[in-house]
């Protein structure tokens, strides 16, 4: 736990050296691959959940709060975070690989509790404009049944596991305690999907970092520790 609540030591590992591992392209290749495969899927299964018939639940919650429309504020603090993390992959692929395989885990996680958790949309829901996320959407403008449990908050919080540096840290901690209560505040999840949305990612989380850097990473930093430059290029290859 102490790992997520502060910042890692830094991997001090390239692009140029990450490349030259097997291992690490071919889990770069295939995270893509899934990755993609994912974004295809989506939008049919979203349009598949939005015609069902799912429970109404009471949330007292919910039912002390006004609704408001929180879109642009929401939208801010999303594409801000995910633009944050999208600059750090570029000098980082540890950071990279990490936040693609934890994201591809919290998409089919929450695939699979929306499946098996139908709910009715909250009473007083008002549609979140997000351009950007509603592409995935399918025919629909807007889905209300992708409820258990919140992919804004979730998204956020898998930015703050994977970042590592401290003020970057910060910044997704608060956008994750921010999107979570702007969510409630527009009716657009209950108060379970946030709560329990930290507690599933934090599972991908750990799930994906491990399959992620399986193979290269444990070995990369033997080696580093080694400090033998001149060979390590060579034994990574091997990785």
């Amino acid at each position: 736990m102490q790992s997520v609540l502060h910042t890692e030591q830094s991997t001090n590992i390239t692009w140029k050296q990450a490349m030259q591992s097997w291992a690490f392209k071919s889990w770069l290749i295939a995270g893509h691959i899934m990755f993609i495969v994912l974004l295809l899927v989506l939008p049919h299964f979203f349009d598949h959940i939005e015609l069902r018939d799912g429970t109404d639940l009471y949330d007292p919650m919910l039912a002390l709060l006004p609704s408001i429309d929180l879109s642009t504020p929401i939208f801010i603090c999303i594409w801000g975070t995910a633009g944050l993390m999208l600059y750090r992959w570029f000098s980082d692929p540890v950071v990279m690989i990490t936040a693609l395989y934890g994201f591809i885990l919290v998409l089919f996680t929450r695939m699979l509790t929306i499946s098996l958790v139908p709910l009715e949309a909250p009473v007083g829901l008002i549609p979140l404009i997000d351009p950007i996320s509603n592409m995935a959407y399918g025919k629909a403008d807007f889905i209300t049944k992708d409820l258990f449990f919140s992919g804004h908050t979730s998204t956020m919080f898998l930015a703050f596991l994977c970042f590592t540096n401290k003020t970057d840290k910060r910044i997704a901690l608060l956008s994750t305690i921010l999107v979570g209560s702007m969510v409630l505040m527009q009716h657009v999840h209950y108060s379970i999907d946030v709560l329990a949305a930290p507690l599933f990612t934090y599972g991908c989380f750990w799930l994906g970092k491990e399959i992620a850097l399986s193979g290269w990473y444990k070995a990369y930093m033997a080696i580093a520790k080694e400090k033998v430059p001149v060979t390590m290029s060579r034994e990574l290859r091997k990785l």
